[in-house]
């Protein structure tokens, strides 16, 4: 029985043998033009290079004297002793370069015409000749030297250049009868490649085809298929193990339902018991299963399908974790009344993937996880800032007035340690007011309805950036806004957009030293448009990113005087009310970027 390496070895080893002779053949013809490249290279490009030096050093010196004559006899000398030397050193190159007929007559005539050459050099240089002799010398010796010394370094490169140019057509030629030769390899390889690919057809392709014909049938769900062996070979011992691998799949397939069959029960079962909302949805979008909380609060039904139901945030949020593949949880708290009372959840969606290996989603899980004693204790804990606040304004104001006229003495002359206590308190109630002052921008924040006025986004920016242009100037820095070009229209409040913008400038005032920038930048994405304050100051650690909004988070390390940790949560609270974002990112030395985003006017909006 011939095998199918045995077939294989035979029609390989024919086309190996084929390969091995056309690559000797092409390497050692490479190798021959090779040798013809390197010798133009070689043998040719020193001297050219060494003429060229040679002509350009001549000129140099040519050049000195005439600076000589002009009388700047400094920059003369100078420009002379430095080229004499690359002068000789190219002259050196050359004699020891030789390598055409006539090359070195023409190189040691060189070297005759500068030996005369040198002396006059000499006299012109150390300050012994006048004027005149000067001139008298340079155009009777010297210049018609340098013109001969000149021409024959011309000489020299012309020589190596037709030099050149013969070995290019020489290597020219030799090329072209490796090019023919190696096409004539090439078709005698592919001819036996032909014959060859006739055999495999034969015995491996149509063989491997019936396998690749089954094993389709068997991914469509036909277990029942059954390949005929015809050969004794390695393909027809594929095929009988193909069989008895379809026979095993039968086998398990059969298990696997009735396992899968009592899982889905047990789950089923036990995700009814549990006291959270839970539902699981297919990838089609119908309820499997969920809680007895979720179908009797929610209405959600196991077979229903969740476009069907009328909750529309269950709907998007399933599509945005279908074709994202990842966990999802909706933006906001979901209000719902059960038993007249009233009650707020978190929904978060979850895919289920088919197993470790295979993250395939098979299904999704949504939980509704109950937040209303969270939402209660965020409204007591606003409320009560709210009323501490308001409260706390009107005596602190008093008590700032009070400080302030004593700090002026009217009601009497301050001793040293009373000023200095004086200016303590003074700095600490203009803190505290600060504080009261953004707790109640933050509880107007919050209440907030969506903006309807319309502005253009180079409008806003242009807002910001002519209010802090001369603060900028005073602290050493350069404030610039970048425009927009075809800006569209945004939805936004111009005053608390102006806030916004004063926030984020006065943070990155506090953090860039004199000498650096900050830039005013917007771009579009989607319905938005991104607006950006980007400074080179001292960056931000990246632990500390995720907090940089939240309400009194300082970073720390941070002077007393850098802020009371409430000038970011306001921003977040006046954007979030315009329906957009807030973000930053920032690197420890590099500076830092605030970005936030606001809704597009649309045609609709109006």
């Amino acid at each position: 029985m011939i095998g199918i390496r045995q077939k294989l070895l035979l029609g390989f080893g024919g086309l190996l043998v084929i390969f091995l002779l056309s690559g000797l053949f092409t390497l050692f013809n490479i190798g021959r033009l090779g040798g013809a490249v390197d010798t133009i290279l070689k043998e040719n490009y020193k001297s050219v290079t060494a003429s060229q030096q040679m002509k350009e050093s001549l000129e140099r010196i040519d050049s000195g004297l005439l600076f000589i004559l002009t009388g700047n006899e400094t920059d003369g000398r100078k420009l002379v002793e430095e080229h004499v030397g690359k002068f000789l050193l190219a002259l050196k190159t050359e004699q020891g370069n030789i390598t055409l007929t006539g090359e070195k007559e023409a190189a040691d005539s060189i070297e005759r015409l500068f030996a005369k050459y040198g002396s006059g050099l000499r006299r012109m240089t150390d300050g012994s000749m006048t004027d005149e002799e000067k001139r008298a010398a340079y155009y009777g010796d010297l210049y018609p030297l340098f013109y001969e010394m000149k021409s024959y370094a011309q000489k020299i490169l012309d020589m190596n250049q037709e030099h050149m140019v013969l070995a290019g057509k020489n290597a020219s030629g030799l090329a072209e009868t490796v090019f023919a030769r190696t096409i004539s390899a090439i078709l005698a390889s592919v001819v036996i490649a032909a014959l060859f690919s006739l055999f495999i057809h034969k015995w491996i392709l149509y063989p491997i085809r019936r396998l690749i014909e089954s094993a389709r049938h068997i991914k469509e769900g036909n277990l029942n298929m059954v390949l005929e062996v015809r050969s004794k070979d390695e393909i027809g011992q594929l095929s009988k193990s193909f069989n008895e691998m379809a026979y095993a799949l039968r086998t398990a397939k059969r298990n696997d339902m009735a396992k899968l069959a009592t899982a889905e029960r047990y789950t089923a079962d036990m995700l009814k018991a549990l006291p959270e909302a839970i539902i699981v949805i297919s990838t089609e979008g119908i309820v499997k299963s969920a809680s007895e909380t979720a179908e009797k609060n929610f209405g959600f039904k196991p077979g229903e399908y969740i476009g069907n139901m009328g909750i529309e945030w269950a709907e998007k949020l399933f599509e945005k974790c279908l074709i994202e593949h990842k966990q999802q949880t909706h933006d906001g708290y979901i209000q719902h009344f059960i038993g007249g009372s009233e009650y707020f959840f978190q929904p978060t969606i979850i895919p289920i993937p088919l197993g470790r290996a295979d993250k395939k989603m098979t299904s999704a899980a949504l939980i509704l996880k109950d937040v209303t004693q969270v939402n209660e204790q965020n409204e007591l804990k606003k409320s009560v800032a709210a009323t501490v606040s308001h409260q706390l304004k009107t005596p602190l104001t008093s008590l700032r007035m009070a400080v302030h006229l004593l700090l002026e003495e009217r009601v009497g002359n301050l001793n040293e340690k009373q000023t200095e206590l004086l200016l303590e308190a003074r700095d600490g109630s203009d803190r505290l007011a600060s504080i009261i002052e953004s707790l109640i921008a933050i509880d107007a924040a919050d209440g907030k309805k969506k903006p309807v006025s319309v502005y253009s986004a180079n409008l806003l920016m242009a807002d910001a950036s002519d209010a802090f242009l001369a603060d900028a100037r005073d602290r050493g820095l350069n404030l610039v806004c970048r425009d927009l070009p075809d800006a569209p229209d945004v939805l936004a409040d111009r005053e608390a957009i102006a806030h916004v913008f004063s926030n984020l400038i006065n943070n990155s005032f506090r953090f860039t030293s004199a000498g650096g920038e900050i830039l005013l930048s917007a771009s579009t994405d989607g319905g938005f448009v991104t607006f950006s304050v980007t400074d080179t100051g001292r960056g931000i650690p990246p632990e500390h990113i995720e907090h940089l909004f939240d309400r009194f988070y300082r970073v720390p390390g941070q002077e007393g005087s850098s802020g009371t940790g409430l000038g970011l949560a306001i921003v977040k609270e006046i954007v979030q009310a315009h329906g957009g974002q807030v973000s930053a990112v920032s690197r420890e030395g590099f500076g830092s970027e605030f970005r936030f985003t606001l809704p597009i006017f649309m045609e609709e909006h109006k």
